[in-house]
């Protein structure tokens, strides 16, 4: 299955990158490699993912990265919606779906 990024996840994966950069550069760029890596294993799975319990729509799953959700969409494709600290509350408005 294809996997996509939407903008947001992109913006949030850098941002959380340039954070851990500022005290270790070669942490950031492990830590985005895993990143990817560990979502790309959605192309063979993409149902690995638990429903996110917030939404409760079995389309939005999110795997667990670390400290990290990766939260995305499943129809045709699997598309990455956003990436967030788990203790950071999810706003459906950043997910870009129709929860209902």
């Amino acid at each position: 299955m294809k996997i996509e990024w939407s903008p947001l996840a992109l913006e949030r994966a850098e941002d959380i990158a340039r954070y851990i950069a500022q005290d270790n550069p070669y942490a950031a760029v492990t830590w985005v490699t895993e990143l990817f890596d560990t979502v790309e294993r959605l192309t063979d799975f993409p149902e690995s993912g638990r429903v996110v319990p917030e939404v409760g729509v079995r389309r939005i799953r999110e795997i667990i990265y670390g400290p990290y959700r990766v939260i995305y969409s499943l129809k045709d494709k699997v598309e990455i919606l956003t990436v967030r600290r788990g203790s950071q509350i999810l706003r459906l408005n950043e997910i870009n779906e129709d929860t209902t």
